[in-house]
């Protein structure tokens, strides 16, 4: 970040401030192009494996035999405790044989999966805290499935579900091993991008733009806790509340 507004042009001396990195930056048409699919890729996976992610931990935490919940369990945790060149090896063998091409669609369904997993972890717990009696209150009262996940579970597991959805989209904005497997010609990402360009030589553009993703990377933390207080500001309030 030091480095970022050297005008030396190198990482040896700072030689005076300038702006000129971020200048090239923002006058990078392609390296914009490829930090708009980076976002696309980031906020449509960590929104569709956040739905999918729920829907495990529901799955999971309400299945009746505990061999079949145990399986789940397991499945869940493949990705996660799979190297990341496993995993994108096995996804680059897995389109090819398919024929899915690679490119905006490959990897926008690598990141949907090693996301959900995430997500799941995330809202799990909160599954498992949240007493029975409340679901069983909501029964005696006369509420339907639906408005039992409408009203009860889903608004509990809230914060679970933040959790994961901000885990999945940070996962998704910092892969590059996984990513780099199934990116295709015409196609990149943000860090699979800053990798290609170190090989060529150190600029200090990489080091603007590496600035920029990790300001980017702070407001996101901001943004999440934030919304953590204000979450726990409203239980506090419903919970005084005769």
């Amino acid at each position: 970040m030091y480095y970022s507004f050297n005008a030396g042009g190198s990482m040896r001396n700072f030689e005076g401030f300038t702006l000129d990195w971020y200048k090239e930056v923002f006058q990078d048409t392609r390296l914009l192009i490829i930090a708009l699919n980076t976002l696309i890729i980031a906020l449509l996976s960590a929104a569709i494996s956040t739905i999918l992610g729920v829907l495990g931990a529901l799955a999971i935490t309400y299945v009746k035999k505990r061999r079949t919940k145990n399986t789940l369990q397991t499945l869940n945790n493949v990705l996660i405790v799979s190297p990341d060149v496993i995993i994108g090896a096995s996804f680059l063998i897995l389109f090819t044989m398919i024929g899915i091409r690679l490119g905006f669609i490959s990897v926008l369904l690598s990141h949907i999966a090693f996301s959900v997993p995430i997500v799941v972890i995330m809202v799990l717990p909160k599954l498992q805290e949240m007493s029975s009696s409340l679901i069983d209150a909501a029964r005696d009262l006369g509420a339907s499935n639906w408005n039992i996940l409408s009203k009860v579970i889903l608004p509990y597991i809230t914060p679970g579900i933040f959790a994961g959805f901000f885990m999945a989209l940070t996962y998704s904005l910092d892969d590059f091993a996984v990513t780099f497997f199934v990116t295709g010609n015409g196609f990149s990402t943000l860090s699979v991008e800053i990798y290609s360009r170190a090989r060529q030589g150190i600029s200090l553009e990489i080091n603007a733009l590496s600035t920029l993703i990790f300001l980017l990377t702070i407001v996101l933390v901001i943004g999440y806790y934030f919304i953590n207080q204000r979450n726990a500001r409203s239980t506090a309030m419903e919970v005084r509340k005769p």
